[in-house]
Formats: structure tokens, C-alpha cells, sequence
């Protein structure tokens, strides 16, 4: 059984505190909109998909007790409080677009005249809450469409879809979604489908995402996994015969640059190098195509003291200069498929195929 990361119910929402894990397991009850940009700012809760969720849900939290005076009084109070939660981590795109939805809902409801104000409230708490089934169901398939890209790429290389070696970077499991997971969800339907040999996962230093959050679920799932280094990368895929390199995103510009956790960008590099192909796993709701490309994502910058401590233990020299981006872009010609729940899309492709499906 998955970990579950949020758990939700009508005026009370739940985090899994990720930085106590794997030594601690701890719900945190978020009572609010300031409790969501807190926890999402100190990346208590990460992962793009599950910002979102959490972000909304906080909102959601928030607004079920209390009473509207009008509809126009309901639309002004989610505003300006959407606008605040996209604004406690700005490169994950995902808070943005269920913000922009939810606003466009609230706007549409306000100018409803068949519908008072309790009904305004009820059908925007019920939008927000379906954004938690949806993220499964997209995962799911996002893990589908991922597995099957891998599996035909190997039988076209060598033949035969037998058991493959992955790769992955960062956490973008159950913890980083709503359940199942994006990269970590190919992973996942790998193993249901009985390919799946072993998953190597990189500590993802500063925060150690890795070290501390995919390995907890992989030995809770029981793969066949192994930690590495980031720095260890090249040497792995010069040595141990991995099919593939599927990480998750943040963020992916409308010609496919795509913006992830740091260090993405250098393990695209040594797949290029290596022949080894390289896979983002996102939903669309991480694809921004009013961004033409990665040069223009904002990258956030986090405090030297993540990249200076290891909890309360310093481990760098004192007084030592410290650049800390958050994510890094890696360019789309470094990328061979993007998978979506809708299927996997080459980079250059990318514009067109996302702009017919959302026309649909």
C-alpha cells in the first residue's frame, strides 16, 4: 500500500511532515491558508502535484466554517488568498494553474445569478476537493503510459521488454502527489508488471529528497533499490546497464525545457552521453506554455543553512560563500519523452500535441 502524504476530509486537512522522515512519521494539521504557505514554503510538504493539492485544500479548509455576506465578498476572499499560496514556492507552476482554475471557477459562479452564495461556496469546495481524486488517476496513468514507453524502447534496442534497471532523481512518489506518484509511479507499474530489475535512486543533496524520502518508499514498497550518490551517477550508468532515467518536474516550458530539482540537469547530461534515455514524467498541469522556454522559469533560491547543516550539525567551514538554486533547467534536446497522463510527447512536439488536447 502507497504512503499516503495528505490526508483530507470536509474542514480538515493533514500533511505528513517530510522533514522528519524517515526517522519520524508526524501529521501536521494545516488549519488554514497561513498553515499552507508555511508548510509549503518550509517544504514540509513537496512536490509539485501535492503543493497544489495542499495549497487548494488549505483554502478549502479555511473557507468551509465560515459565512459570506455576498457572492462578491466569497470571490474577493479566495483571491487574494490563491495569489498569497502561489507565492510560497513560484517555480512549481502547478499552485499557479489551480489557482488561475479556481479563480476562473469563483469569477463564473459570482456572476451566476441561478445560485446564492451557499451554493457558490459548496460547488467551489467540491472543484477543490476532486483535484485530490484526479491527481491519482493521472498518476496511474502517467505510470501506464511511462512503463510502456520504457518496455517498447528496450525491445526495439535489444529485442526483448525483459526486467529493466531505472534510475530516478529526487522524490516523486506517493509523498510528492496525491497518492502513487509521477516518476516514482512508472516505477511503480514497472514492478506491477513484473519488469521492473531495480531502481537506483540519487540522495538529491541539499535536502537529501532522495536519501530520506525515496528510499522510504521503496523499502516500504519492498522494490529492489539502491541509494547512490549524485555524484556517482556516471559511473552508474557506465557500469550497471540502466534502460532508463525517469525524473519528475516542476515545471516545463512550451518547447519542452523543463525545470526539476537540481541536479536533473547534469544526470540528463550523462544519460546523453551514455545513450541512455531520459524520461520526465509530469501531469499537464506542470506544462506552462505561456513559457517559451526554460530561460525564462524562475528558479527559487533557498538559505545557505540547507547546503551548511545536516539538522543541527554544521558541515561546511564556517564563513564559506553558498549558491543554493532549488531546481535547474534542463534543455529539452536532452529529453527523450515527456510523459503525461494523456501519453508520452517528444520535447518539439510538445506545444502543439498539449495545445490539442486542452482544446479538446
Amino acid at each position: 500500500m502507497s504512503l499516503q502524504s495528505i490526508k483530507y476530509s470536509r474542514g480538515s486537512l493533514e500533511i505528513l511532515d517530510q522533514l522528519l522522515l524517515p526517522v519520524q512519521s508526524k501529521y501536521l494539521a494545516v488549519k488554514g491558508v497561513e498553515d499552507g504557505w508555511k508548510v509549503i514554503n518550509k517544504m514540509q510538504v513537496r512536490g509539485a502535484p501535492a503543493i497544489a493539492i495542499v495549497g487548494c485544500l488549505s483554502l478549502a479548509v479555511e473557507i468551509f466554517p465560515e459565512e459570506f455576506e455576498s457572492k462578491k465578498r466569497l470571490r474577493q476572499e479566495v483571491e487574494g488568498k490563491l495569489n498569497y499560496l502561489v507565492s510560497a514556492r513560484p517555480t512549481a507552476v502547478n499552485m499557479k494553474i489551480a489557482a488561475d482554475e479556481l479563480l476562473t471557477l469563483a469569477n463564473e459562479l459570482t456572476k451566476d445569478e441561478t445560485i446564492d452564495v451557499t451554493e457558490m461556496k459548496q460547488r467551489f469546495l467540491c472543484a477543490t476537493e476532486a483535484m485530490l481524486k484526479k491527481d491519482i488517476a493521472d498518476n496511474r496513468a502517467i505510470g501506464s503510459h511511462g512503463a510502456q514507453a520504457i518496455l517498447l524502447r528496450v525491445a526495439e534496442a535489444v529485442g526483448t521488454a525483459g526486467p529493466v534497471r531505472v534510475l530516478t532523481h529526487c522524490n516523486t512518489g506517493s509523498l510528492a502527489t496525491a497518492g502513487f506518484g509521477t516518476a516514482l509511479g512508472v516505477v511503480r507499474k514497472l514492478s506491477e508488471l513484473g519488469k521492473l530489475e531495480h531502481v537506483y535512486c540519487t540522495e538529491t543533496r541539499p535536502y537529501n529528497q532522495g536519501a530520506r524520502l525515496t528510499a522510504y518508499e521503496l523499502v516500504h514498497e519492498k522494490f529492489p533499490a539502491t541509494l547512490v550518490l549524485d555524484s556517482m551517477v556516471a559511473a552508474l550508468l557506465r557500469s550497471k546497464n540502466v534502460a532508463a532515467v525517469v525524473v519528475g518536474a516542476d515545471r516545463v516550458a512550451a518547447n519542452g525545457d523543463t525545470a526539476n530539482k537540481i541536479g536533473t540537469y547534469q544526470i540528463a547530461v550523462v544519460a546523453k552521453h551514455h545513450g541512455v534515455p531520459f524520461y520526465v514524467a509530469a501531469p499537464l498541469t506542470s506544462i506552462d506554455l505561456a513559457i517559451p522556454s526554460g530561460d525564462h522559469i524562475i528558479i527559487e533560491e533557498r538559505p545557505d543553512r540547507e547546503m551548511t547543516h545536516v539538522g543541527e550539525h554544521r558541515i561546511a567551514a564556517p564563513g564559506i560563500n553558498c549558491w543554493n538554486p532549488a531546481f535547474d533547467v534542463t534543455p529539452a534536446n536532452l529529453i527523450t519523452g515527456i510523459i503525461t497522463e494523456r501519453g508520452v510527447f517528444k520535447p518539439a512536439e510538445l506545444k502543439e500535441a498539449i495545445g490539442k488536447l486542452l482544446e479538446s
